[in-house]
């Protein structure tokens, strides 16, 4: 990924000054009231984005207001459910932010207590559900690691901002196809099982083996259960289907 200089610098920057503040608010279990400010601080000095124009606690769904939302030329991009700095993030901390952006339309939530920052996509299926795509722990971070600067990347203002495909999206599209279920249904599509089929033949001339020998193997020996049973294997087996029938 490409990180302009300038942005690089602000990164660089920014975490030089924001490590030991989160850290302080963290130890001294700060309130969420507080905890908003530093976030909406760090927004800005980190992220790239305007204070005024681009950052709002102002923004509502169903006349309900989240902690904060992020808008590119009056369009939501972000909603961000933040928590007090001494507090442990949890999963079910972001389901009232998915409930908001479900009902907006906004596709990215942020849960974040100002050290930890977890970046969730909000799946629109029925029921509509969440999705965590990265995180990161912002004290930890190594500004002379590309990989780390890349973290901040994703959600600044130069990357949302793009109206075409954004990195998050590319970001997150890689991630749902490098994972171990769509590789384990892969494994077991015919098209894979085929290949295996005809590369042990050509080992041994003689071996007399069908695709669901092979595929019980791979299901009983190879990949571990929780490949196959886990909730998104199905979904994984029925994209996997549908791009093999193109």
């Amino acid at each position: 990924m490409n990180i302009p200089v300038k942005v690089k610098d602000r990164f660089v920057a920014g975490l030089k000054k924001y490590k030991p503040i989160v850290a302080k608010a963290q130890s001294q279990d700060i309130n969420e009231s507080d905890t908003v400010t530093i976030i909406t601080d760090i927004l800005a000095d980190i992220f790239g984005y305007d204070k005024f124009s681009d950052i709002t606690s102002e923004y509502a769904v169903k006349k309900t207001f989240c902690d904060l939302a992020i808008e590119i030329d009056k369009k939501p991009k972000l909603l961000i459910e933040a928590k007090a700095a001494g507090m442990n993030l949890k999963d079910n901390h972001v389901k009232q932010a998915t409930d908001y952006g479900a009902n907006a339309g906004i596709e990215w939530i942020i849960l974040t207590n100002s050290v930890n920052w977890l970046i969730y996509r909000v799946l629109f299926d029925k029921p509509v559900c969440h999705e965590l795509i990265y995180e990161f722990n912002l004290t930890e971070l190594n500004s002379r690691k590309e990989s780390d600067l890349e973290l901040l990347m994703l959600i600044s203002k130069e990357t949302m901002k793009k109206s075409s495909k954004t990195a998050l999206e590319e970001y997150s599209a890689q991630k749902q196809l490098l994972n171990k279920v769509v590789i384990g249904q892969l494994l077991l599509s015919d098209p894979i099982l085929d290949v295996i089929r005809k590369t042990m033949k050509k080992v041994s001339t003689d071996a007399k083996v069908t695709n669901e020998e092979i595929k019980n193997v791979i299901e009983d020996e190879v990949i571990k259960r929780d490949i196959i049973e886990d909730d998104s294997a199905l979904e994984a087996k029925k994209k996997i289907a549908k791009a093999i029938k193109k």
